[in-house]
């Protein structure tokens, strides 16, 4: 969707602030894709690529750590980059990544869709009710943004906005 590229923008913008970025030279050298509780792993339970068990385990895991480390993490808010599972393999084939050669546009499809029920729709159910309530900032990147001042402005200042008012 271009994560990479957006973060880069809002750290140009605000080198003040202090960004985790994604670590995709690790992701590149281990052959699966990233488990992020209410996208990949549930697509992966709905898929039927996790028994029962095995998801009921990643929930627990998943909700131990939560409460576990809740006191030093606080979400104050969600930017969802939303592109159309078709742009998104587009950038896909762009960038080359040896590890994503054989994404589908099928397993984009539910990829997207779950992000739309979790942030956008609210159908996913939460282990943690407080996750429902965190404000949501939809930025469209259909356009490609990446070299676009224009659409990189008009991102960040939708951002800042939106950080303002949290």
């Amino acid at each position: 969707v271009g994560k990479s590229t957006f973060v880069k923008l809002l750290m140009k913008t605000y080198p003040e602030w202090h960004v985790a970025t994604e670590p995709i030279a690790t992701w590149q050298n281990i052959q699966a894709a990233g488990t992020q509780k209410y996208i990949f792993a549930k697509n992966l339970f709905e898929n039927g690529s996790l028994s029962d068990v095995e998801w009921h385990i990643y929930q627990d895991w998943h909700s131990f750590l939560l409460w576990e480390f809740a006191s030093r993490l606080s979400l104050h808010g969600f930017i969802y980059l939303q592109a159309a599972p078709q742009v998104c393999l587009k950038r896909l084939y762009q960038r080359a990544r040896k590890e994503e050669e054989r994404i589908e546009l099928a397993y984009l499809e539910q990829l997207h869709n779950q992000h739309e029920a979790w942030l956008i729709h609210k159908t996913t159910k939460l282990h943690f009710e407080a996750l429902r309530n965190i404000p949501v900032l939809v930025l469209d990147v259909n356009e490609d943004f990446s070299k676009e001042v224009t659409k990189q402005e008009e991102l960040v200042r939708k951002v800042n906005t939106f950080v303002k008012n949290l």
